[in-house]
């Protein structure tokens, strides 16, 4: 659920070469979309390959399809008890908080809604309502039972967590990379970006941002040791016999996707399962409650675009994002 982010790099310099060196590169295709990685510092080689396994790791234990996985147990255990690992207990946790506390704008349910509308096999259709209807009363995250790593879910319920797996992937490979000694790196997991420390000429990665309505550039961002997620309806979507366009982001309390006054949602924030969550809730959201839910929180910072094009930023990030074309840019503050 996220549109890309394209890395752009600058020619400057300064910052020690013997501090960072050698640069090594990774790219792979897992948890459904190619993976890079580029790291600087000593074996960064060896230690990407870490990184690929690793992530590969995580991608076995949480796929819906792969009949060894954690939630391929859970989503076929028929109403009974399952335990599993440290990891999706970890991140199941962490979906059912998010859950909560946007009031259900997150739901690790929403899997049959999305397979009703063809999302997850490309073969779309729009459900009747009752199709509808009937998929809903399987969705609703309070009805998961999580008790340390032993997760039930009621009979047909099925969990996804295709909405927070690779943030959550995405930290868990940023932490592995500071533990064996990088000190500059960027990981993009097919759009959701991820970086550590200044690039290795001490100036800030430069990350640019989908315009959602086909334009080159939205603009430029500049960051360091930080995760940024953009989400939007307007890479995956179909066109119904009736003319409309349908995205695949869908409300878990309608049943039918979204329909947002957002084009897209920017979150930046330390760690990528909270930009992989907010940038999912806040889009389903819609602009005003996604700038007071920003206020109620002091960890992540945002850039909106409405759909009549206005592009929003929040204070603490408006000094970093330099717009395209010099557009007008409100910045929303506390």
């Amino acid at each position: 659920m996220v549109a890309a982010l394209i890395v752009c790099f600058v020619s400057c310099s300064h910052q020690d070469s013997e501090e960072i060196a050698g640069e090594a590169n990774a790219g792979f295709f897992a948890m459904n979309t190619y993976i890079s990685m580029t790291a600087y510092g000593d074996q960064a080689d060896s230690v990407l390959e870490e990184a690929e396994s690793r992530m590969k790791e995580l991608e076995a234990l949480w796929s819906v399809t792969e009949e060894n996985s954690d939630i391929y147990a859970v989503n076929h255990s028929n109403g009974s008890p399952v335990t599993v690992s440290d990891e999706t207990a970890e991140i199941l946790s962490f979906a059912l908080e998010m859950a909560a506390e946007t009031n259900g704008a997150l739901d690790p349910t929403i899997y049959p809604l999305v397979s009703a509308w063809g999302f997850t096999t490309e073969e779309h259709h729009i459900p009747s309502d009752d199709k509808i209807q009937e998929m809903l009363s399987l969705v609703g995250y309070e009805k998961i039972r999580l008790d340390e790593n032993q997760v039930q879910l009621p009979p047909n319920m099925m969990l996804d967590l295709g909405a927070l797996g690779k943030g959550y992937a995405g930290d868990t490979v940023i932490q592995l990379l500071k533990d064996r000694g990088i000190l500059s790196a960027l990981v993009d997991l097919g759009g959701n970006i991820q970086t550590i420390g200044m690039r290795p000429d001490g100036m800030p990665w430069r990350l640019g941002l989908q315009d959602p309505f086909g334009g080159e550039n939205l603009g430029v961002l500049s960051v360091s040791d930080c995760a940024v997620v953009t989400s939007g309806n307007y890479e995956n979507y179909f066109i119904g016999e009736d003319g409309k366009t349908y995205g695949h982001i869908i409300d878990p309390v309608t049943g039918y996707p979204v329909e947002s006054d957002l084009a897209s949602v920017t979150v930046i924030a330390a760690e990528g399962k909270l930009c992989d969550a907010l940038s999912t809730s806040l889009f389903v959201m819609g602009q005003d409650r996604a700038v007071n839910f920003w206020r109620q929180r002091q960890d992540f910072e945002m850039i909106l675009v409405t759909s009549t094009g206005e592009i929003s930023v929040t204070e603490g990030i408006a000094d970093q994002f330099s717009p395209a074309d010099n557009e007008e840019v409100d910045v929303i503050y506390r």
